[in-house]
């Protein structure tokens, strides 16, 4: 069965999220700061994507530096957001971006936010709700205006990537993560050192290869084929996925308002996306 060029950069996007979302479960066997972790996953990502297109082209175009600090920028206020904050309110807040791409995405890139896309917006937020009823609320505020912060470089860096549909959107990730390692791993020379074990590092190379590395190349696909609004949609399933890793590695079933709320997360995203593909092939 052939995959269009739309449904192409769909999957790719949902491959990118799913893998994404391995981070939670293996920043639990690092027991490193987490500047250091995010360091070192950024470096071992960028190693990854220079693997992967082994002649990068830096132009230092304009939508090619400001996807990368961008998305330098939203590494680095995450963890910032997630020591400060709650995780759940860093991540909610963190994922208001959809909302912000509708209207920068249209203002930069002139992308029509349809009518289906506001509907989605609105049952992803309610299905984010319902999956941290339990967990919203408290958290300093501080933390909560990093993470908001994070939600709007975030957003940025789907309008960037998008700028480079025509061109190649895997330098500004690799510039993203060079910018990454170099912030964080410089803040670690002032913190204590990691301790060093065979579970750590192996936990770190899989973070940094196939959690951090793998979506930045997936990603840089999925941008060109799909809009910045569509592929920030289906990046809000990322918190989805997490539960269900936690589930086949662990055992652990994920409480109710989890499995509610993803599946409302999940439907409205394959909706959305099912009516673009749908629109693209009409």
């Amino acid at each position: 069965m052939k995959i269009n060029h739309k449904s192409g950069g769909v999957l790719a996007m949902v491959g990118t999220a799913s893998l994404w979302s391995m981070g939670g479960l293996l920043i639990k066997l690092i027991d490193w700061h987490p500047f250091a972790i995010a360091g070192m996953r950024s470096f071992i990502a960028s190693l990854v994507i220079l693997a992967f297109i082994k002649r990068p082209v830096f132009h230092f175009s304009f939508a090619q530096v400001a996807a990368a600090v961008s998305y330098a920028v939203t590494m680095i206020l995450f963890v910032m957001a997630n020591k400060t904050t709650t995780a759940a309110n860093a991540i909610l807040l963190q994922y208001i971006a959809p909302v912000l791409t509708a209207f920068i995405g249209a203002a930069l890139l002139k992308e029509r936010t349809r009518m289906e896309h506001w509907i989605s917006i609105l049952f992803v937020a309610a299905g984010m709700i319902i999956m941290f009823m339990d967990e919203i609320g408290g958290g300093q505020m501080f933390g909560n205006i990093i993470a908001l912060c994070s939600a709007l470089t975030f957003s940025l860096y789907f309008v960037f990537m998008r700028m480079q549909k025509e061109g190649s959107p895997f330098e500004s990730n690799i510039l993203a993560h060079w910018i990454t390692a170099g912030a964080c791993l410089a803040v670690s020379l002032f913190l204590p050192a990691p301790h060093i074990t065979l579970k750590a590092s192996a936990a770190m190379l899989v973070l940094g290869a196939v959690q951090m590395g793998i979506p930045s190349i997936l990603i840089s696909i999925g941008i060109k084929r799909i809009s910045a609004l569509s592929a920030n949609l289906i990046a809000v399933i990322e918190p989805v996925f997490n539960p269900v890793w936690v589930f086949l590695i662990i055992g652990e079933f994920p409480g109710w308002n989890t499995v509610v709320g993803g599946a409302v997360i999940i439907t409205a995203v394959t909706a959305v996306s099912l009516i673009g593909a749908k629109r693209s092939m009409g």
